[in-house]
């Protein structure tokens, strides 16, 4: 293997290291990409300033509305209690014998409504929590089976979806989040029934060993956290989210964006201006769907911040948006450090490499692969989509317009690798997720990782099913 290859790969390594360590990727980011370039011969200054920065600020001007809106977005639904009015709802309707579904259900129901999948965490596990305990399921299948509900299809798969994972190739494609809707639902619904079966079958299987809730003391839930007394009412909780829906399949399936509103924007000569509005249609579409649903929510639950946790609305929104920065930059610092090595010598080899991935004559294998291996290695789905995008979209998408496929299946299909191997052990939602249900990798890691496992299969399933039918 050629020793700048190895360099590569000593700082991938390092990075990883470092992140599953809690250090934070903001600052060894640029750290380890700019230690792999002095070792290739690239000046250090203009590595960092030119190079990292400029990516990492591309990144953040495409995509930080996005973050900031969906990040206040979910935190009124937290701080209200909307989210957790939804929760409840849907599991005390199914019951101690259906717990796994009803659990699975209210996550899919807020990140499908475009809830973020950190509020989601906070907003099911003390329902989830208690309604294992009542059906005497063991805890340590809690982890995986919200990862089913939060961390799969309804991120990257179901079409129409506002996670970040699925509006991120609009930019790169110039597709809508509703594209190649049957490769997402048919890829949706059989991770759903899959994962299902799977968290029923461990349970069976603890059943007749004789193994319940067990006995856990680490953040189990007061009773005040799992009563649904105060919260407000679940239809008009579910409200907002079909606002954010309803607001931006109109915005963009219905509303004529007129493709000369950047025209008079071209003569300020603005370094980061976009080549066209197709580009954009999905960005603001959302745009305006997540500001009405936070009007909307607003509206209806301004009276509960103080019933639930005796805090003010300019509380919730400096929260939301604070907690924005922290996400917007950990990823941008990611696809500046992608930048950094796809820029040195060693990397050429390695896109030859998987540009050269030709099964079936088609783009979509080196496209999955190059994407869910970035996603691994960066630990996040939308780190190692926007890497992946960053560097050889462009090439996928000419290869894909000379066999005449549509960019709509690369959307899908990229969307869905980026959630496969993202959610490994140094992964920050899994990391997030294991400590609010006070359990370790080793209690519950196991069943996280086949759905990681099950997500990832079902990405290749449908190149496969695409390619047989030409369905999309």
């Amino acid at each position: 293997m050629d020793w700048q290859v190895l360099g590569i790969i000593l700082s991938l390594a390092l990075l990883i290291t470092f992140a599953y360590r809690g250090y934070s990727v903001i600052m060894f980011a640029p750290i380890f990409a700019l230690l792999a370039a002095v070792t290739q011969g690239l000046p250090v200054m203009p590595s960092y300033t030119e190079l990292f920065m400029g990516k990492a600020v591309i990144y953040i001007k495409s995509f930080f509305p996005v973050f900031i809106l969906g990040a206040i977005f979910g935190k009124i639904m937290e701080d209200t209690g909307m989210a957790k009015s939804i929760a409840a709802a849907i599991i005390k309707k199914l019951g101690p014998s259906r717990a796994i579904l009803s659990v699975v259900l209210a996550c899919v129901v807020l990140t499908y409504g475009g809830v973020l999948l950190f509020v989601v965490v906070f907003a099911v596990y003390p329902f989830a929590a208690a309604l294992f305990k009542q059906a005497d399921i063991p805890k340590r299948l809690i982890p995986g089976t919200i990862a089913l509900g939060a961390f799969t299809f309804t991120m990257d798969a179901a079409p129409g979806t506002p996670q970040i994972q699925n509006v991120i190739p609009t930019k790169f494609f110039g597709t809508t989040l509703y594209a190649a809707p049957i490769l997402g639902i048919v890829g949706g619904l059989f991770i759903l029934i899959v994962g299902i079966y799977w968290l029923e079958t461990r349970r069976k299987v603890a059943a007749s060993k004789g193994e319940g809730y067990g006995n856990h003391t680490l953040n189990e839930p007061s009773k005040d956290e799992a009563n649904m007394e105060g919260l407000i009412n679940w239809q008009l909780a579910v409200i907002p989210l079909l606002v954010v829906l309803v607001i931006n399949f109109i915005m963009t399936n219905m509303f004529y964006w007129d493709s000369a509103l950047l025209d008079q924007f071209k003569s300020l000569k603005l370094p980061l201006l976009a080549g066209s509005v197709q580009s954009l249609i999905s960005i603001w579409a959302l745009i305006i769907g997540l500001v009405s649903g936070i009007v909307v929510a607003i509206l209806l639950g301004h009276k509960q911040f103080s019933v639930t946790k005796n805090i003010t609305l300019r509380d919730t929104l400096n929260a939301g948006a604070i907690g924005s920065l922290l996400a917007i930059m950990n990823t941008a610092s990611e696809v500046g450090y992608g930048n950094v090595i796809a820029a040195l010598p060693g990397f050429h080899d390695i896109a030859a490499a998987l540009l050269n991935i030709h099964i079936g004559s088609s783009p979509l294998f080196s496209e999955a692969i190059t994407v869910n291996v970035l996603a691994g290695i960066t630990g996040s789905a939308s780190g190692g989509l926007s890497i992946a995008l960053d560097l050889m979209s462009q090439d996928w998408l000419s290869w894909a317009n000379s066999i005449g496929m549509s960019p709509d299946v690369l959307h899908r299909i990229a969307s869905m690798a980026s959630g496969g191997m993202d959610t490994l052990p140094h992964n920050g939602a899994v990391i997030t997720l294991l400590a609010v249900c006070g359990l370790t990798h080793r209690q519950s890691y196991g069943d996280i990782f086949v759905m990681t496992c099950l997500k990832t299969a079902t990405c290749f399933l449908m190149i496969g099913f695409y390619l047989l039918t030409g369905l999309e």
